[in-house]
């Protein structure tokens, strides 16, 4: 095919096009845009799972990752009949609900999905989330942060489940029972900050400015709030090695994995393996953790 190809692709019954299928979206990793949006379809009922029903914002590579891209909030013109969109303070947002407007959005070079932390038209989060975000390119302690994190969530009698960023960092979730604020999940994080910082201060800080955190990870639970995003679960990443943001056990965690040992050339293989690990942990209840704290 030459690089001009352009065509359609029939998906659930919704006619999707696609341009320039030979174009390399990741070229040190060999993958072009046909390999991608393969790739997505195989991956896209895990991703699907945690952006349905929010608000997307994507980060679009159009001439490959290394290259020039924008992040995308409203929803790019001329749109399909089959995206749905949702007003939100002045912005209309893509809803990602379906594999066709999955692919559309691939065949965009939209390289990752970064949904709403609550469902349209709600304020009320979906799931807890702690940022652990290294100041160095490289952090070999990362994954040691994260065990410490998930052990002190556990002594708080809370189960969750930590994801590579796919970049540098690490994410912990923990999948809450629905009916808690923003405000009450930043109350607990900054508890468990604190905690950590005390407990491990040479790992750990709360300072927002990165210049000030020497070579700590910060410990972020105020990224976690209504009208801010974080990569989902299953989604790539624009890394040189196809990074794919991967949940994993806490026993992957204690072996030290490097986030480019979960890209999208192997991704599909793990989840025929292990599943979805966080569908696995149950809604947690936080309120007695919530009475204590007030």
């Amino acid at each position: 095919m030459s690089k001009t190809t352009k065509g359609t692709i029939l998906v659930e019954g919704e006619e999707v096009t696609i341009s320039n299928p030979d174009k390399l979206l990741w070229p040190e990793a060999g993958i072009t845009k046909k390999l991608y949006l393969e790739k997505l379809a195989e991956i896209s009922p895990y991703l699907l799972r945690y952006c349905r029903n929010r608000l997307l914002t994507t980060i679009r590579y159009p001439d490959g990752v290394g290259r020039k891209f924008f992040y995308q909030k409203n929803a790019p013109e001329p749109l399909p009949s089959f995206v749905r969109t949702s007003m939100h303070e002045g912005v209309d947002y893509v809803v990602l609900d379906s594999l066709p407007v999955l692919l559309w959005l691939g065949n965009l070079a939209c390289i990752e999905f970064h949904p709403s932390l609550h469902y349209v038209h709600e304020q009320l989060p979906c799931e807890w989330m702690i940022d652990l975000d290294p100041s160095r390119e490289e952090e070999p302690r990362i994954m040691e942060a994260a065990a410490y994190v998930g052990d002190i969530l556990a002594s708080l009698g809370l189960q969750s489940v930590p994801k590579t960023s796919g970049a540098t960092g690490v994410q912990i979730i923990v999948p809450v029972e629905y009916g808690v604020t923003f405000d009450e999940l930043r109350l607990i994080g900054q508890f468990v900050a604190r905690y950590a910082t005390e407990k491990y201060p040479e790992l750990f800080t709360i300072e927002r400015l990165k210049k000030d955190r020497g070579d700590k990870i910060y410990f972020d639970y105020l990224q976690h709030y209504g009208g801010k995003t974080l990569a989902a679960p299953y989604t790539p990443r624009a890394r040189p090695t196809a990074n794919v943001s991967t949940p994993l056990t806490w026993d992957e965690v204690r072996s030290n994995p490097l986030p480019s040992d979960f890209n999208l050339h192997n991704i599909g293989e793990r989840l025929k393996q292990k599943g979805d690990l966080l569908a696995e942990v149950p809604p947690q209840s936080v309120q007695l953790i919530l009475q204590h704290l007030r």
